[in-house]
Order: C-alpha cells, then sequence, then structure tokens
C-alpha cells in the first residue's frame, strides 16, 4: 500500500493556484487537493478472484467574483494563469449567489491537533490477499456453512490539501485497512446469506481474519429455518449493524442542507424535543483514531465536538459555511469538500449509550422483533415515513426464540425517535455508530 506523505510540492501548488487567481481578478478563492491510495484483494472459494490498486490526486480551484463563484478542476501539468483566468471568466458570467463564499476568517483552524490517524504499517498485496483467504477459511469451517459469497482485504489512504486567499493553508491524511466476508448456511431453497468485516485506521485495530470469518459463518447458521410471523404492533430491538442506519437517519435529517431546502422533517423543531429523554447524540471530528476525524474541514474551519441532540431535545444543525448563512447561522466545522462544492455533513456521529444491556433490552419484551438486516430505500426523509424489508429473530418471553425472514417494518421516524430506548453497548469503531436500539410500537407486516 502506498501511503499519503505530506506533500510540499502540494501545497506550494494549491497556493500557487490561489494567488494566481487572485491576480486574475478574483476577490477571493481557495483550492484543493483530495488525495486517494488504495489497494484491495478479493478472493471465493480459495481462489483470487481480484486485485485491484488505484492512485488519485483530484486538484480544483474556486473563485468567487462579488456574489458570483466558479470551479474548474486541475491537474499538476496545469498553468496555474491559464486556469485561475479561465476561472474567473466562468465566475463573471455565472448568476449571483449571496452565501457562497470562504469561512469567516476567525473560524479557521490555527492549530492542528494529533489525531493519530495514520498508521505507517506498510501492508503487501500478498498480506491482504492471505488475510481474505483466512477470514474465508474461518467462516467455511463453521458447521453449516456450505459455500462463500466471498472475502476481502484493502488498505488505503485518504487526504486533503487545502489553500485560501485569506491564508489558510493546511494537509492531512488518514490510513484505513479492512477485513470482510460474506458466506451461506443451508442447501436448496433453505439456503442463508450472512457477512461480518472489520475496518480501522490502524493495521493492527483490525479484528484477525478469523474472527471475522467465524463471526460470519456462525451468523449465517443462526438465520437458518426463518418464519414468517403475524401482522401486529411490536417493539423492534435494532442490532447495532442496522442500529447504525438509525443515527444515519438523525444525522441526514439535522444536515442544514435539508433544512435549507425544507427538505427534512424535523426542519422546525430546533430547541424542540424530538427524541426519547435518555437520547443524547454527539459527533466529534477530534477524536483520536476516528474513523470520520479530522484537524479541519473542507473549509479549513477549526472542528469541535457538538451535541446535536442532548437528552431528547434537538440542539445544533451540522453546518458548512454557505449552509450557515443561508439559515443566518455560523459554521460549526462540518463542511465536506468535494472538487467543486462544500457541503455540510455529520464526523464521528454517535447515539450515545444508554444505562441497559442488550440482554436487558431483550429479556424485556414479552413478544417482539430482534433486526439483524434491512432490505429496500424505503425512508422518506421529508416526511419521516418508514418501510423496511427486514430479517432477524422473534422474541417471545424475554429470549430470542426462532429466525425471522420475509417481513416489513414500518413507523415515522418522528415517533420512532420518542419511543427509542439506547443500549450500553456502543462501538465507536464507526463512523456513524449507534448501541443496540430498541423502538415501541412499530408496525410488523408478515403474514
Amino acid at each position: 500500500m502506498t501511503r499519503l506523505p505530506e506533500n510540499n510540492d502540494l501545497l506550494d501548488r494549491v497556493a500557487a493556484l490561489v494567488e494566481a487567481a487572485k491576480r486574475a481578478g478574483a476577490d477571493a478563492a481557495d483550492a484543493v487537493v483530495l488525495r486517494s491510495r488504495s489497494s484491495s484483494v478479493s478472493v471465493r472459494l480459495g481462489k483470487v478472484e481480484g486485485t485491484e490498486a488505484a492512485e488519485s490526486d483530484d486538484m480544483a480551484l474556486r473563485v468567487f467574483v462579488g456574489a458570483r463563484v466558479a470551479s474548474v478542476s486541475a491537474s499538476a501539468s496545469s498553468d496555474p494563469a491559464a486556469l485561475a483566468e479561465r476561472a474567473v471568466a466562468m465566475a463573471r458570467v455565472s448568476p449571483d449567489d449571496p452565501y457562497e463564499g470562504l469561512a469567516d476568517p476567525d473560524r479557521l483552524a490555527r492549530e492542528f491537533a494529533d489525531l493519530d490517524l495514520v498508521d505507517t504499517t506498510e501492508v503487501s498485496a500478498e498480506q491482504l490477499t492471505q488475510d481474505a483467504l483466512a477470514a474465508e477459511a474461518a467462516a467455511l469451517e463453521v458447521p453449516g456453512v456450505t459455500n462463500s459469497s466471498g472475502a476481502g482485504a484493502s488498505a488505503g489512504s485518504g487526504g486533503l490539501v487545502l489553500a485560501t486567499s485569506h491564508g489558510f493553508v493546511g494537509q492531512y491524511s488518514a490510513t484505513r485497512f479492512s477485513r470482510s466476508v460474506s458466506v451461506i448456511a443451508g442447501e436448496g431453497t433453505k439456503m442463508e446469506r450472512d457477512w461480518d468485516f472489520s475496518s480501522r485506521l490502524h493495521f493492527a485495530d483490525l479484528d484477525s481474519p478469523e474472527r471475522v470469518g467465524r463471526t460470519a459463518g456462525e451468523r449465517a447458521v443462526k438465520r437458518l429455518g426463518p418464519r414468517r410471523v403475524k401482522t401486529g404492533v411490536y417493539p423492534v430491538v435494532y442490532d447495532p449493524r442496522v442500529a447504525r442506519g438509525i443515527a444515519g437517519h438523525i444525522a441526514a435529517a439535522i444536515n442544514g442542507a435539508s433544512v435549507a431546502r425544507k427538505t427534512s422533517f424535523l426542519r422546525d423543531m430546533m430547541d424542540k424535543k424530538i427524541a426519547a429523554d435518555g437520547i443524547t447524540v454527539t459527533d466529534d471530528p477530534l477524536r483520536r483514531r476516528g474513523q470520520a476525524s479530522r484537524p479541519f474541514d473542507g473549509e479549513g474551519v477549526a472542528g469541535e465536538r457538538l451535541v446535536p441532540v442532548e437528552r431528547g431535545v434537538l440542539k445544533t444543525w451540522l453546518l458548512s459555511s454557505s449552509v450557515a448563512r443561508e439559515l443566518g447561522l455560523k459554521t460549526n466545522g462540518r463542511g465536506v469538500r468535494a472538487s467543486s462544492s462544500v457541503n455540510p455533513s455529520s464526523t464521528n456521529f454517535a447515539i450515545e449509550p444508554g444505562e441497559s444491556s442488550p440482554e436487558e433490552l431483550i429479556g424485556s419484551i414479552k413478544t417482539g422483533f430482534y433486526c439483524t438486516e434491512l432490505f429496500g430505500q424505503g425512508v422518506n426523509l421529508v416526511t419521516g415515513e418508514y418501510s423496511r424489508g427486514a430479517s432477524g429473530f422473534w422474541i417471545e418471553n424475554g429470549v430470542i426464540a426462532f429466525p425471522v425472514s420475509e417481513i416489513t417494518i414500518a413507523s415515522n421516524l418522528k415517533e420512532m425517535f420518542l419511543q427509542m430506548t439506547a443500549a450500553n453497548d456502543l462501538d465507536r469503531n464507526f463512523g456513524t455508530a449507534s448501541p443496540t436500539l430498541l423502538i415501541e410500537g412499530m408496525t410488523i407486516a408478515g403474514e
């Protein structure tokens, strides 16, 4: 794997683009390089099916002329003066956008925290292959597993280099490693599939290939012999794998861009109760070794830990500079840079843990559903309507009774958040994280 080194040449390059833009008549400008390196191996049934390696340095210049903005892509061979002149000419004939512009100078990061995002471990293609094969072999050794859908391992790095005309210059990188496997249990028309994966910024923090494979195999076998259940209203327990999706719905609903476009069902709920008293949500870009950590955002703004939802009450949106201006607010450093634009997004976003264990939540249920997988895209963030295909396990008298498939679970996210209880098993090793969740009063459509 090729890591991203500190690159003074790219820093000089983006700084030169910004200076050229100013000489060409831009009132303000910024230039960015989005960097990526990756290598991966996929295997199936003991044989390598594919290997892939990719590298990219995507460079772009963004210029502002009054209230007008334009962006152009660049390459290492691009002439800064010619590129800047083209960008300024484009901006001069663009429509006004009163909200676009560089971040306010007082919001810029002046010191960059050491977040321990880079692992210097060199992982060869041979090592990736061995890891993928070992994960698949461990899964196939689980009694009841009959076939493999494949396994994989990858190593990569990404980073950002940014310069602005009001004095910001900075860069950061992060590495990422992963292992995954998917297998099939059973035979004929009674086959079931499941999977597991591990992804970390540091290679030594990964779950072992054997653990990833064994977990995937055991999950697949547990799903054999699923039943249908009767239609009704039941409590639903979300396994953390699917509970992370609930956290993602919260993040999407409090994204300032959605609020500005009036496409969020929470757009009128600031400082109001949107979730149960026990639900607190955090977003922290400065967590060491966090999957979504960064010392500054895509505009150079210093990040800070936010509590968007505190004891059920909505406290803040996720904001970039342009969206914040549209809403009459100040950015909170959640801008994510694409080559030509900046939009708000979450960082290390988490539903904070509650007091009860998953076993205690399950034990409190006389009849209900433990959800381990969801299907379909039946979530409307404008209205909050929620309807997903699901599979998992039935709960009877506080214990897991039998596997369940071919059902639909439905409600509205407004009601789901208010009826939600968080367990104490939060794993923060995900950019969007959640503990096990219990949601009361959901409609299950079965037979």
